[in-house]
Order: structure tokens, then sequence, then C-alpha cells
């Protein structure tokens, strides 16, 4: 490696992705041998894969001193995935992008452009179209960032992606954050800093199968919401406030309706629904105070973000054992 040249560390979240990272490794590696003013680590962070990607990293991390790796001892989650990436990076530089191409490495002489030229410090992507995504997804994305960007004071850019290249400043203040309820793009906006916003079209990705169902989306969202504002606990407050008033309205009424000789209607049934809305509004407010509270009770056990199962030292470590042990064995 030049002394002269400063490093870009590549992170690269992989959760069953032993199909996509060869397509990776061969796009990054040719993009990597046309930025000659820079080096490259690549850190690929197997998150708990139950298919042969560990086996595809080792073979890699042998063949090439420039890749290295994360293994976790099970599925901690994206989150935890980029934040392990940061934690272990060494460059001037950090890119964090996804296996499966739809963050294209092509990009980076770009990226790296605005920052050395025109004084960014960081590049982050975003989506231009939601181009071969189901229609109801890129609804709820556009009603996701719609009511985040309104209850939130940090803003959220819609079709952002967690493709970004950042200089170690703003990597240091990322990790200055170990919260354990993360929302990535969500810290990128908070932490600050001059940020340059690149637009691609939406692109497929290059092998295997996406890992966020609808289901797993939808959490997500309610993470960040809970994570970046406090409006549901006002909105909780403001309910109360509501169905108070209105008991106060209709006590108001049933007085003068009775000093005046009328006659209150009795009926069964719209007293069961009122009861059962008021009391599905209650349970309403109780589930966001539940949220909070149990997001409240996982950051106070201080758990690690993730377990470390192996990385590439280990590697190292047992090719020095084998020699010692043949070694002794010739003797």
């Amino acid at each position: 490696m030049a002394q002269n040249k400063k490093l870009i560390s590549a992170i690269v979240p992989c959760y069953n992705e032993e199909e996509a990272i060869p397509f990776f490794y061969e796009e990054i590696t040719r993009v990597a041998a046309q930025m000659e003013s820079v080096d490259f680590e690549f850190i690929f962070i197997d998150d708990g894969s139950s298919d042969k990607t560990l086996e595809v990293l080792r073979e890699y991390a042998q063949k090439d001193a420039r890749v290295r790796y994360v293994s976790f001892s099970r599925n901690f989650g994206k989150e935890a995935a980029m934040y392990a990436g940061l934690e272990a990076s060494k460059g001037d530089y950090v890119a964090i992008m996804d296996a499966d191409l739809q963050d294209p490495p092509s990009l980076l002489p770009e990226m790296l452009g605005y920052i050395e030229n025109e004084g960014y410090d960081s590049v982050s992507t975003r989506r231009s179209n939601r181009k071969g995504e189901p229609p109801i997804r890129s609804l709820f994305a556009r009603i996701f960032y719609g009511i985040i960007n309104k209850i939130s004071k940090v803003k959220m850019t819609p079709g952002a992606r967690d493709f970004s290249l950042m200089k170690r400043r703003v990597v240091d203040a990322i990790l200055s954050l170990p919260e354990y309820n993360r929302f990535t793009k969500g810290i990128f906006n908070w932490v600050g800093f001059k940020v340059k916003w690149l637009s691609y079209d939406n692109i497929q990705r290059v092998a295997g199968k996406t890992k966020w169902s609808f289901w797993k989306l939808f959490k997500y969202s309610i993470e960040c919401i809970v994570a970046f504002s406090t409006a549901p606990l006002a909105l909780a407050s403001f309910f109360g406030f509501l169905f108070c008033f209105i008991a106060l309205i209709g006590i108001l009424v049933i007085i003068i309706r009775h000093f005046a000789g009328v006659a209150s209607a009795a009926g069964c049934a719209s007293t069961l629904c009122v009861v059962l809305f008021v009391g599905g509004v209650q349970l309403f407010c109780t589930g966001i105070l539940g949220t909070y509270i149990s997001k409240t009770y996982l950051e106070t056990k201080s758990r690690p973000l993730y377990i470390t199962a192996e990385t590439e030292k280990d590697l190292e470590e047992n090719k020095e054992e084998n020699k010692t042990e043949e070694k002794e064995q010739q003797q």
C-alpha cells in the first residue's frame, strides 16, 4: 500500500448473499483498479447467514489481502452489520453498500470527486424512481416519508439509500452514537455535516432474493418514527384531551335536555359502539406508550449490538497453528 494514498473502506453487509458476492467482488475490484489515487479494503459483514456466504468470504480473504470480514454469531440485522463495519474500518473514507449491486460501485469515483474537489463531508445516494418495485410498497414508502418529515425535526430524504461515502470524521460522529435501537438513515441526517445527494435510477438486484418483506419494512418504519420523533406520545395525549372534551360536552347536553324536559332516547347498540371505540383508542394510546417504554427498556440493558464469531484474523491464526503443527510433526 502506497504511503501517499488514502484508504477507502468499503463496508458490505451480507445476509445469505453467496450468489451475489462473486458479482459484487468482480465489480468492486474493477472499480478499485480504475481509482489509482486511492487504496481499498473490502469489509464484508456476515450477518449470521445460513447459506455458504461465510465460506465464500473465507475464500476471497485467502486470495486477496484487501478482503476482510466479520462474521456474527447469529443474525443481528443490517443496522448492527453496518455499525460493525464502521467500527472495523480503517479508511480515511468509508463507503457503505449492498452486495446485490443495487448500490453500483461505479458511482464511487464520482462520489470521491465531490468530497475531494468540492469540500463535501459525505455523499449520500437516493433513488430517483422506484422502477421494478411492487406498487403497494412504493405507496407505503411515500406515505412513510410524508409522515416522518412532518413529525420529526430530522428530515428524511425520500428514496434514500444506505449507500454513502463519508470522511473519517463523519464515521467517528456516527460511532459516537452507540444506541441499541438504530435507524442509520436518520442517524446520517442527525449528525449533520455537508452532504451531497446523488440520484440514480432504481437497479434490480443481480442475484438472490430480497430479505426485506413488507412486514419487516413496516417494523423498520416504526423503529424510525420512535427513534426520531415523540409525536406519537403527543397524539396519545391529544386523544385523551379530545375524549375528555367530548364527555364534558355530552354531560352538558344531558343536563340541558333534562331541565328542558326533553326525554333521552335509550340505545344499547349506540352505547356499545361508543364504548368499543373509546376502548380501542385507549388501547392504541397504551400501545404507543408501550412501544416507547420497550425501546427504553432495551437501551437500559446495554446489550452489545452484535457478537463476533469469526474474522479474517482467525484464518491467519489457523494457518500459523497448522504450520507449527507441521514443523512439530516433521521434528
